[in-house]
């Protein structure tokens, strides 16, 4: 074979060029992102917490311990870097995805922060940023599928449910946290906004309950939360939308007591001379007893449906996903469902499926047929499967 001929064989052969990617945040779900890229990317994780950074057992990926509240630092680590995934609580997304922006990097975001993430678009547009937020399980692929369907279909009710449960039912919440127990008391507190008849309105948190059955766990209980977010606004001609929680059936009886007593006021009081903020006393209890230890069993299921007439026909399009701990890599579902999300919306940018510059929801980016069939296959390859079924 003439050399020629050998170099260009080689040639072909020869590994992709990997990116440079950091991570910012290395809880459950930073550790699962991290993990997930450095199989085929240089991947830094960042994290305040050294005991976090230590449960990432990769000596590839590299570990910084450093403030993440700190926006000038944050500007500085991300120098040097082809794309950013903030992994951090949603009381620190905004001013973190703003100094992202504002050091020119493309970014991935899973923080579940209460401001409005479109209000960052014209900056990243000014600063030639491409950056996708909420890519996560929920929310996320909801956005991401309602977004395929909205320009496929007169889509009259969309509604979705997701939670995330250990499958060892312990007293008293039969409960435990897969993510920041801060973003779950929010859940909690955050009035849910939803749209009925055409009509954006808010209800309380944890209104609306009902009893639900999942298989393969049985009974569930479902309640109003603030996940809808940006769908409110991107999906205008639907009329009718909301977003769920689930829980064991009774979890939301013990939190409205809970709450009924005083616990989550954030107003101090005495106690033996001493002020305490009950809200804050609360919290710090209930996230010791919530917390999920490593290689506990747990669950995510969730729940996508869809109404309304496809090629002049009523049609329901509905969407379920289960999915487990994942024993071989210690990896937890919620980690895998939310991480293996954030992880392929990387992908989208780094292998050039999504080029636009600005700040864009799932719901945008899953409009394209080839970024909604990547996501998809990208999540079958690791084992998260969605199940469509149409009638």
């Amino acid at each position: 074979m003439p050399k020629h001929r050998v170099i260009s064989v080689l040639f072909l052969y020869l590994p992709k060029k990997m990116s440079k990617i950091i991570v910012l945040g290395a809880g459950m779900v930073g550790r699962a992102i991290a993990l997930d890229l450095a199989k085929t990317h240089q991947v830094t994780s960042v994290d305040l917490q050294q005991a976090s950074l230590d449960t990432i057992n990769n000596q590839q990926i590299s570990k910084v311990q450093a403030d993440l509240s700190d926006t000038d630092q944050i500007k500085q680590l991300v120098e040097g870097f082809d794309l950013v995934v903030s992994a951090v609580p949603g009381f620190m997304g905004f001013r973190t995805l703003t100094a992202i922006i504002e050091a020119g990097k493309n970014f991935v975001d899973i923080s579940f922060l209460p401001e409005d993430i479109l209000q960052l678009s014209e900056l990243a547009t000014q600063r030639n940023v491409i950056g996708i937020a909420d890519m996560g399980v929920a929310p996320g692929m909801p956005n991401f599928i309602a977004g395929y369907y909205y320009g496929r279909m007169k889509m009259n009710h969309f509604e979705y449910m997701v939670g995330g449960l250990p499958f060892e039912r312990r007293f008293p919440f039969e409960y435990k946290a897969p993510f920041s127990p801060i973003d779950v008391v929010e859940e909690y507190t955050r009035p849910a906004r939803m749209k009925e008849n055409g009509v954006v309105l808010s209800k309380p948190a944890m209104s609306d309950p009902e009893l639900l059955n999942f298989s393969p766990v049985g009974t569930l209980e479902a309640f109003n939360t603030d996940g809808l977010r940006s769908l409110l606004f991107t999906l205008p001609d639907v009329p009718n939308m909301k977003e769920k929680t689930l829980r064991y059936p009774g979890h939301i009886r013990l939190i409205h007591s809970l709450m009924a007593a005083g616990f989550f006021s954030e107003t101090a009081i005495k106690v033996k001379n001493t002020e305490v903020v009950p809200f804050e006393f609360t919290t710090n209890l209930l996230f010791k007893s919530w917390k999920l230890q490593p290689e506990e069993r747990e669950f995510t299921v969730m729940r996508v449906k869809l109404d309304g007439e496809k090629d002049g026909k009523k049609t329901e399009i509905v969407y379920d996903l289960f999915d487990e701990y994942d024993p071989s890599e210690k990896i937890s579902s919620m980690a895998r469902t939310t991480g293996f999300t954030a992880t392929a919306g990387a992908e989208l940018i780094l292998q050039n499926y999504f080029t636009q510059k600005g700040v864009f929801p799932p719901e945008l980016v899953g409009a394209d047929e080839n970024c909604f069939q990547f996501v998809l296959d990208y999540l079958a390859k690791r084992n998260v499967k969605y199940v469509v079924s149409e009638k």
